[in-house]
């Protein structure tokens, strides 16, 4: 009996292994284990970044990739962005900055380029919008909820132990006193002044100018224009072919896109749960973000 019982083990144990091989080879088909090589033309590489900018690390990895590749002449920076979080709106700035001083990268803006979408596009060689596009917003934002007399409607009490009276500054279960209003707005007005620096410096103009319209309001690209906030009115395809241009390829530079994302399977198991606890559950938990942009 011992020995039917070890044989079924084992061949349960058989069939998980191929099930889980199996279902990392589909993983791997669908999401890409292997980089996408390049051409060896001569051509213009394409970076998309599209939607909240809640995290750098994909767009920063195509710009390394794109900066080491010969053939990669100068690249478009699709942006097509709200805004998103201060600090990886930040870094990509940064990174933009680095790939500016050694390769053209024009920006073209989609329907909306607002926000941490325009700070991530003020360091660019260029940058085209269309005339209708949303762009500007330069501005810091900061949400905070209270639920405590939904809490004390319910009978739900909750207890804090903390080391300072600051530690739980904006949490959803305690009131937001005035003392905890000035020391947020300082944070905010503090993270504004590095919006305001960052896009002077960028777009090399005056920081008086720059302040005047660091409002929150938004633009359209026509707008944008007239603040010499944006250089160009024009297309996708109007982006390429300028920096096909500023990269001396003649005629029509062929587009190369990035090569895929590594992605293993393990890689999926722990974004699903960086996504849970970034997600509804992490905002539920009193979780605070500023953000160049709205969520």
């Amino acid at each position: 009996m011992s020995k039917k019982i070890a044989i079924i083990a084992a061949a349960v144990m058989i069939s998980l292994a191929v099930l889980f091989t199996i279902s990392v080879k589909i993983a791997a088909t669908i999401f890409g284990s292997e980089d996408t090589a390049l051409t060896s033309k001569e051509g213009v590489g394409l970076i998309e970044v599209k939607g909240m900018i809640l995290d750098s690390k994909e767009t920063i990895r195509q710009l390394r990739y794109f900066l080491k590749q010969d053939s990669v002449k100068a690249v478009v920076l699709r942006v097509d962005s709200p805004g998103g979080i201060v600090a990886p709106s930040q870094e990509i700035y940064a990174e933009v900055k680095k790939f500016a001083a050694r390769k053209k990268i024009i920006v073209s803006m989609g329907s909306l380029a607002a926000s941490g979408g325009y700070y991530i596009s003020a360091p660019a060689t260029m940058i085209y919008a269309n005339p209708g596009t949303i762009t500007a917003s330069i501005g810091v934002i900061l949400k905070l909820s209270n639920i405590e007399s939904l809490m004390d409607k319910i009978g739900i009490k909750s207890h804090t132990l903390k080391t300072g009276k600051y530690k739980d500054s904006g949490s959803p279960f305690r009131n937001f006193s005035a003392e905890d209003r000035a020391m947020l707005q300082s944070v905010i007005d503090n993270t504004h002044q590095q919006f305001i620096k960052a896009v002077a410096e960028g777009r090399k103009l005056p920081l008086e100018d720059v302040r005047k319209i660091a409002d929150g309001r938004i633009l359209s690209g026509e707008q944008a224009m007239g603040y010499k906030l944006v250089d160009r009115l024009g297309t996708l395809q109007d982006a390429v072919e300028e920096a096909g241009r500023l990269a001396g390829i003649s005629g029509e530079p062929e587009l190369l896109l990035p090569p895929k994302k590594k992605m293993h399977y393990m890689d999926l198991l722990v974004e699903g749960a960086e996504g849970t606890f970034n997600g509804p559950l992490g905002r539920a938990a009193g979780g605070m973000k500023m953000m160049y942009g709205a969520e």
